[in-house]
């Protein structure tokens, strides 16, 4: 009988939930973009622009756009896991600034869980044990 609830016990422990992880981190834009893979897939009819970055004068604004996107972080590093998300957030900005006949995404900002973080250099992105996510804001416009 003592066995038996000796099992019990340390099979309740067993399942007792994982702390959950959900850190804040930062990395930098240079990284991103020296990939290869991202240069590719981005292409080069947007421009993007980060934070307060100079650019060409604006003609129109086409409007806002947020984008927020998750990944599978497991068996990833947080850098690699965060990088696959900005890329799909990143492939979500161009497809709507292409959409309205952009020519740029300015003013591009980290928004994760409605924590806004400008930096014309890096990026904020949530890593946890299993999801990594970002959220990416920024304004389609069209340059003279």
């Amino acid at each position: 009988m003592k066995q038996w609830i000796f099992a019990l016990l340390l099979g309740l422990v067993a399942m007792a939930p994982a702390q959950a992880r959900d850190d804040h981190k930062t990395y930098p834009l240079s990284d991103f973009f020296a990939r290869e893979d991202v240069q590719n897939r981005l292409g080069n009819d947007v421009k993007f622009y980060f934070g307060d970055q100079s650019h060409p004068a604006i003609a129109s604004r086409l409007g806002e756009y947020q984008s927020n996107k998750k990944t599978n972080a497991f068996n990833k590093t947080d850098q690699e896991a965060c990088e696959w998300a900005l890329l799909s957030a990143m492939l979500s900005l161009r497809d709507r600034a292409v959409s309205l006949g952009a020519d740029a995404v300015v003013n591009i900002t980290s928004n994760y869980r409605n924590t806004p973080f400008s930096s014309q250099s890096e990026y904020m992105c949530g890593a946890g044990n299993i999801i990594a996510g970002v959220t990416m804001k920024g304004e389609a416009v069209k340059f003279d």
